[in-house]
């Protein structure tokens, strides 16, 4: 298998920044799950929070016109201290705000303070927020299997608990999509034939409606890669994703036109160089939200790996999803 680096310029692929729309925030590691595939390796041991010096500069830096959209992960984004404050912002400002939102967290008590946190489904309906949740799949034994015992029955009642307030449902503005990972060392399914098959399913057994299914290649970093090591599969997994490298999918990459930022306020090309440290430089310098500049970050050159295989594999996959 070649490197990524000498495959794309083996395919004369000209992988430049095009835009800065999307400003993606890890909030927290924190989490009150801590699943088999996450790529951030968070949990409810992790304590690493994004500093109220940085939640200043990120809302300063989100007022830009360049961005329209906050997308907010973790961990759980919902248990950082000023999570609602930073939402709160977001809508005032006009932008479309995503929360990666697991279902559980509403019915969990903070793993820190012992807080219960069953506010988050009204406010997030009450602020007009995009929820990106993961459902592994509609049944039972596989979802749990991959994020934890009683995930499952737990994520169908926030599902509900979304669709009461109307996420999912026509004409109301709440967008409720959901997100499939394969539970194993193999590339997801076609997209929108996976998405028929959920909708049908939930909508037989649980009642339950959504708007999308976005399906993501699980990246070969943090605990997935652990759990290929362990069963001697990550050599396969790569020749899996090398064999599968899409250049239309390449050009579509979400590195393109976003922003990273970690919790400890240094930027990123994206969430899974986040993890691995691979920090994004820009005019000979290391990024972080105190040098930060839009000009300069879309003159940088982007920072790849291996890992990229993942994105750019059969029908691509990004934070929405397949990209061709």
């Amino acid at each position: 298998m070649i490197s990524f680096i000498d495959k794309i310029k083996v395919s004369a692929l000209p992988l430049r920044p095009e835009s800065l729309s999307t400003l993606q925030v890890n909030l927290t590691k924190l989490c009150n799950q801590a699943c088999r595939h996450c790529h951030v390796d968070s949990g409810p041991k992790r304590r690493e929070t994004l500093s109220p010096e940085s939640v200043a500069r990120v809302l300063a830096l989100l007022a830009h016109e360049s961005f329209t959209t906050l997308d907010l992960t973790g961990g759980a984004p919902e248990l950082h201290p000023q999570f609602k404050e930073i939402v709160a912002t977001a809508h005032a400002l006009g932008k479309k705000t995503i929360v990666r939102h697991n279902l559980t967290v509403s019915y969990d008590p903070h793993p820190v303070t012992n807080e219960k946190m069953l506010w988050v489904q009204e406010f997030l309906a009450a602020h007009r927020v995009e929820v990106v949740s993961s459902l592994p799949y509609y049944r039972e034994f596989l979802t749990d299997r991959q994020r934890g015992q009683g995930v499952f029955k737990k994520s169908i009642l926030g599902l509900q608990a979304l669709n009461e307030l109307g996420y999912g449902k026509p004409d109301t503005g709440l967008v409720l999509n959901l997100v499939y990972n394969p539970v194993g060392h193999y590339l997801p399914p076609e997209q929108a034939a996976l998405e028929k098959e959920y909708k049908t399913e939930l909508a037989a057994k649980f009642g339950i409606q959504f708007n999308q299914l976005f399906t993501i290649t699980n990246m070969p970093i943090k605990r997935f890669r652990d759990d290929l090591e362990r069963a001697e599969k990550y050599e396969e997994y790569m020749e899996t994703l090398h064999a599968a490298f899409n250049p239309q999918a390449a050009q579509s990459v979400m590195c393109r036109s976003m922003m990273s930022v970690a919790w400890d306020g240094s930027v990123y090309d994206c969430d899974f160089n986040q993890m691995l440290e691979l920090p994004a430089r820009a005019a000979g310098q290391r990024v972080t939200l105190e040098n930060f500049d839009v000009k300069t970050f879309l003159e940088r050159s982007i920072v790849w790996g291996d890992h990229c295989y993942g994105c750019t594999a059969g029908s691509g996959s990004s934070c929405g999803g397949a990209t061709t």
